[in-house]
């Protein structure tokens, strides 16, 4: 079976979902104040555009987004690799950062609104929280898991370290690493959405809460919706990146992913 017939089939059932929703919202069977059609959505999303609110929301969120995973992954990748090369590292940092990741993010957010107040640096620094871990986690596996018999062939030819670390050791954790980064991004927007429930006059975050006061059901299932939407096309990059970067590797060649 060809690549694009099985992307053709990965979205049959999320059309077919949409088709049964829209026959039942038009028949009656959904109210319009429980789950709006989609046609219902999609209107309210033309007059959002059409009012100048929904692509700056939109922009808003994005660079928040884009921000926090920059610095989270930077932060989240030093650290993997400076674990997944020293045992000592891990002894020092590595339980430490393992109770950081076992907090909640609702349950850290009174302390961030005190240390940020209500600007973006809270926002950003829960974002980036939220990224840190799968990439931290993913890289040390990555790191740990690559064959000892070809580090050893690469001292045996006269690779340096840095030429082992370069040639072997990181192209060999890239698959894990790539995987952080896919799960890294969909923890991005949970994050967001938990940022955008400081006080805020904008992001999508803050379109849905804004709703919610004046009942706009339409408005929150777009929230949701866009939510949806930038989590499968962050997830199509991230394949597509994977396909790149990993061209030589077997199962990801001739786009076996």
């Amino acid at each position: 079976m060809s690549r694009r017939l099985f992307v053709a089939v990965s979205w049959m059932v999320p059309l077919a979902l949409v088709v049964m929703w829209e026959v039942l919202a038009r028949a009656g069977v959904l109210s319009p104040h429980v789950l709006p059609a989609p046609s219902k959505v999609v209107g309210t999303a033309v007059e959002l555009i059409a009012e100048g609110r929904l692509l700056g929301d939109l922009g808003t969120s994005l660079l928040r987004a884009a921000t926090g995973f920059v610095i989270g992954g930077s932060i989240g990748f030093s650290l993997g690799t400076v674990v997944g090369f020293s045992r000592l590292a891990e002894a020092m940092l590595d339980r430490t950062i393992q109770m950081i990741r076992a907090i909640p993010f609702l349950a850290i957010l009174p302390l961030v609104i005190v240390w940020f107040g209500v600007d973006e640096g809270g926002k950003i620094f829960l974002v980036s929280l939220g990224v840190m871990f799968p990439i931290y986690i993913n890289t040390v596996l990555g790191i740990r898991q690559v064959d000892p018999k070809l580090v050893e062939l690469g001292r045996v030819t006269g690779l340096s370290d840095w030429g082992l670390v370069r040639n072997i050791i990181l192209p060999g954790a890239l698959p894990s690493i790539l995987a952080g980064i896919r799960y890294a991004l969909a923890v991005s927007w949970l994050a967001l959405v938990v940022a955008e429930t400081i006080a805020t006059s904008s992001g999508i975050g803050f379109l849905a809460m804004d709703a919610r006061e004046f009942l706009r059901v339409d408005v929150i299932v777009l929230a949701i919706v866009i939510y949806a939407g930038i989590g499968v096309l962050s997830d199509a990059i991230a394949r597509a990146l994977e396909r790149r970067l990993l061209a030589w590797h077997p199962n990801y060649a001739a786009g076996g992913k």
